[in-house]
């Protein structure tokens, strides 16, 4: 039975994460390190428990500290959120060994889609459509290489196999440069990942990035709640999203949803998942499958009115989904911006004392924040200080009603990226919808 959880994580998330429970009468327990004491989740929690010094790496990814504060409170779940420790599967498998319930997938599935050359064999198997690429990892064969990225056609990227963010990703235009790029980006993917293993992809242009919610229970049912387009981006770093795409049609999709319905039924998933796929020229092409609530899931909430986050606990309660298929059903538009303290301008972190906090209002609006005046951002973590997310009955109503919210937010003492955010939605790509990934570089660049 799932009464009690531990949110081992932090912020935004660690605050929607103690709502949701709150809802359905879980009781909470926040493991907190020594900057975060002041966290409103912290505050409001049942417990808390102090589980390490500021660096993530001596408390939020401190599994030992995590486990024992799970076992000395009695609770009976973990929730991760997302970063940290959410798809590690060393995490997953030693909670459930210890007899709690992970709020996520099984760890062997964790693995399947953590590796992203085994998630793209197994995707390809369920007739996902995939990007051209090297089928596995690259072998120490530089000639072999060579035909490989000569059967794909240049421009090939280079990826990490067990990476994210961007890191160990090098494109490649010419056949020169290809064993350089290799060989480093297998340097910088054993330094970030603990893996050096790589593997090649085309290079896709201008693609979109178009994702598919999906929720998956223990019973063998499972659904997407549509599509969400996260193309505005910096440095492979989300910054604004929305849905439903813009220009993606109801039969897309509909056929791109049903794919990954039915791979989620094939690997046995469960919990709350997502499918990220390169959008061009009419096709999709997948790229890995986030095991973990995503960020930007208030967007896909606002459209269908599914509260992920619990769905998520109900999931792991052992609960059957409430909702079939046909019962989904997609109303108005949403659009989220990260609120992050950094300077709108070179970007640079802007830790400090919040002086001033005002958040916005009116019909539509929702502020997901853990800030508040007199907060103190501490240096240690990301620097998203919170999202701020505006429905509307179409995408001009919500982008209107984003301009306005964006107009109201007030956060003096520190610098945040509110002023970009305001710049992007008056530029007419923005406004016109469907602008490729990087498009804000571009922007940014003046170009």
């Amino acid at each position: 039975m799932l009464d009690k959880v531990l949110i081992a994580n932090r912020g935004e998330i660690a605050l929607r994460i103690l709502r949701a429970c709150r809802e359905l009468g879980i009781d909470v327990v926040a493991a907190y390190s020594t900057a975060d004491r002041e966290q409103k989740h912290v505050l409001l929690a049942e417990e808390a428990v102090c589980i390490g010094p500021a660096p993530a790496a001596q408390s939020y990814l401190n599994m030992a500290a995590l486990m024992s504060t799970a076992e000395v409170t009695g609770a009976t779940g973990i929730h991760p959120g997302y970063g940290f420790l959410s798809e590690n599967a060393d995490f997953a498998e030693s909670a459930e060994r210890s007899g709690f319930i992970f709020i996520g997938p099984t760890a062997e599935t964790i693995r399947l889609m953590g590796d992203k050359t085994s998630a793209i064999q197994e995707m390809q198997t369920a007739g996902v459509p995939c990007v051209p690429g090297s089928g596995g990892p690259l072998a120490d064969d530089d000639a072999g290489n060579r035909r490989i990225a000569k059967e794909i056609g240049y421009p090939v990227i280079v990826k990490a196999v067990g990476g994210g963010g961007g890191r160990g990703m090098h494109v490649v235009y010419e056949q020169s440069a290809l064993a350089g790029a290799i060989d480093m980006a297998r340097r910088e993917a054993a330094s970030a990942f603990g893996n050096p293993l790589v593997y090649m992809e085309k290079y896709l242009e201008t693609p979109r990035h178009i994702e598919i919610q999906v929720l998956a229970d223990h019973h063998g049912n499972v659904i997407h709640l549509g599509e969400r387009d996260c193309s505005v981006q910096r440095r492979n770093q989300k910054v604004i999203e929305e849905s439903p795409a813009p220009g993606i049609t109801p039969e897309e999709r509909e056929r791109i949803g049903a794919l990954c319905v039915a791979a989620c039924q094939r690997i046995g998933y469960r919990g709350a998942g997502t499918f990220e796929f390169l959008y061009e020229n009419g096709e999709f092409h997948f790229i890995e499958m986030n095991t973990r609530i995503q960020v930007e899931h208030p967007v896909t909430e606002m459209v269908t009115g599914v509260d992920l986050v619990a769905e998520q606990l109900r999931i792991a309660d052992g609960q059957k989904l409430r909702w079939r298929q046909e019962d989904i059903r997609f109303t108005g538009h949403a659009i989220e911006c990260r609120i992050n303290a950094e300077h709108p301008e070179t970007f640079v972190p802007a830790p400090g004392r919040i002086e001033k906090y005002h958040a916005p209002g009116g019909p539509g609006i929702r502020v997901d924040s853990h800030a508040y005046g007199g907060y103190t951002v501490p240096p240690h973590y990301d620097s998203m200080i919170g999202k701020l997310i505006a429905h509307g009955e179409n995408r001009a109503a919500a982008s209107a009603r984003m301009r306005n919210a964006l107009t109201e937010m007030v956060v003096e003492g520190i610098h945040t990226n509110i002023a970009l955010h305001q710049r992007i939605l008056g530029e007419h790509a923005h406004i016109d919808g469907g602008v490729h990934i990087h498009y804000l570089e571009q922007l940014l660049r003046g170009s």
